[in-house]
């Protein structure tokens, strides 16, 4: 077999394009269900059904321990043992999901002894189920994209988004119910299973025959150092939340779980360039190629500060309009933990999961560092949702997560020898943040103008003048690249021979 190499696999930005065209539709497939929920539910259901799916999520998140990511470091090492791996994956998969459904089942308590909401007791057994059903099904994805099947990757991205959204859709307006909707998302987790199980098949053929409990160790030791870090980081990520739903009740919960919302396309981008990151800079780190390393995540931070710079400045202007008009007037009050949420929004070009996953001599540092920022975190959410609410939560989140960003992307540089002169492969960060501040300004004289214009119209227009102005400044600061010129160029010519072919 062909070693393999970076220069066999396709280019960065074109496996990126087909994860994120995969995902942006998927995010289609499911927008209009958050529109839908404020608006059959009343304020307390939505709570109850944030407060139900928070733990779903975080269970699906924490539990697998990052395991089923070791696929993206032994699937590209070793080639000959892919089924061995992959089966691996999936018995640790459905033993832990079936593990917390037990627990769900005796102890159904649980759930009210975390969140505080005496009516969580009898979801319990329920979402247990859920989180069984969708530990396994959430490795269809990346281990398609670990196996460099792009194209599959992307069918079962949207497969699966229609078929969750298609689900929970019809539960929101056949019964209108918290417990249809967990009922939902448990049936689309057995859906996705099966998928898994037959995609694995048909790649790696009799692969539920090749079970090696050496490679299992292997993995465990790989995955589980990271495994601790990623859990410290979910929960840090997640922990505001807990706080807020136990100390300010399920109504309140409601209104900052919609301030606190993933704005559209901003986790299906960092998610589609760093899925394809990680086994690209695994392979180069197995080489010994650090300066390709450079370069690829400096290509991959210019491409997402073109999407998250303009973004952060047009909500900044227009977020109140943005709140009211996708989760209606009753939730207004959300608007200031929105502004602060955002935040972040710009520092999520600084992509350092793929560097972390790859230097594995980083790891025991990495744990260290979730572990003192997670003890700090606990403490001041105590204390700032005591004194300040919800925005005491947000704040505090949003000052940890600049400092973990800043901290570990400084100490990731010094690992893989970033020098002073590479500050010009960011380059064109500056262009795009002036590009992305001038538009804002504009947008913002517009929205003084139109004091009494109805929030879908401000929005509306807002968006077009901050698109038209910030469009100018990236053209004008020629920002734009010979190969996103050709990829345009690309996408421009298969859109004109389609409407040729419909006409």
């Amino acid at each position: 077999m062909q070693p393999e190499t970076l220069e066999t696999q396709p280019s960065l930005t074109r496996n990126a394009t087909w994860l994120l065209v995969a995902k942006a539709i998927a995010f289609a497939a499911t927008l209009v269900l958050p529109l839908l929920v404020v608006r059959r539910l009343s304020p307390y259901n939505v709570g109850l059904y944030q407060q139900v799916f928070l733990i779903i999520n975080s269970a699906v998140t924490i539990l697998p321990l990052g395991f089923y990511m070791s696929g993206y470091y032994f699937l590209p090492r070793e080639p000959e043992r892919r089924g061995t791996i992959v089966l691996n994956i999936c018995l640790y998969s459905a033993a832990v999901g079936g593990a917390a459904w037990l627990v769900l089942v005796v102890w159904p308590g649980l759930l009210v002894l975390i969140l505080n909401g005496s009516s969580l007791t009898g979801y319990a057994p329920l979402a247990g189920l859920a989180i069984a059903t969708l530990m396994m099904g959430t490795c269809l994805e990346p281990l398609s994209v670990a196996g460099q099947d792009m194209r599959l990757a992307t069918a079962f991205i949207v497969g699966s988004s229609v078929s969750r959204g298609s689900l929970m859709l019809g539960a929101v307006l056949a019964f209108g119910t918290v417990r249809s909707l967990v009922w939902a998302i448990a049936i689309h987790g057995l859906a996705q299973s099966v998928a898994l199980l037959l995609y694995l098949e048909s790649k790696y053929p009799g692969f539920w025959r090749q079970f090696d409990a050496r490679l299992l160790r292997r993995q465990l030791s790989y995955a589980l150092p990271l495994a601790l870090a990623g859990v410290l980081w979910t929960m840090q990520t997640d922990l505001h939340n807990y706080f807020v739903s136990h100390q300010l009740g399920t109504v309140a919960f409601a209104i900052y779980s919609y301030g606190t919302f993933e704005l559209p396309l901003t986790g299906i981008l960092s998610e589609a360039v760093a899925s394809v990151l990680i086994p690209r800079v695994s392979l180069l780190q197995k080489q010994g190629d650090h300066r390709r390393i450079i370069e690829l995540i400096a290509s991959a931070a210019r491409k997402l500060a073109g999407v998250y710079f303009p973004m952060f400045a047009m909500l900044a202007v227009l977020a109140r309009d943005f709140i009211v008009v996708l989760f209606t007037e009753r939730y207004a009050a959300a608007t200031p933990i929105f502004l602060i949420n955002i935040c972040l929004l710009p520092l999520n070009v600084l992509l350092v999961d793929p560097v972390m996953r790859a230097y594995t001599e980083f790891h025991s540092t990495l744990v260290r560092i979730r572990i003192t920022l997670f003890i700090v975190l606990c403490v001041s959410l105590w204390l700032g949702v005591a004194r300040y609410g919800a925005i005491g939560a947000i704040t505090t989140v949003v000052l940890i997560g600049a400092f973990e960003r800043g901290l570990l992307a400084t100490l990731l540089c010094r690992l893989v020898g970033v020098r002073g002169r590479d500050v010009r492969l960011l380059a064109d960060l500056g262009k795009l943040a002036i590009a992305s501040a001038a538009a804002a300004g504009a947008t913002w004289m517009v929205r003084q103008a139109l004091g009494g214009w109805r929030p879908i119209e401000v929005l509306i227009a807002g968006g077009a003048v901050f698109s038209a102005v910030y469009l100018a400044g990236v053209l004008a600061l020629r920002i734009p690249q010979p190969e996103e010129w050709d990829i345009a160029r690309r996408w421009a010519g298969a859109a004109r021979a389609r409407v040729g072919l419909l006409r």
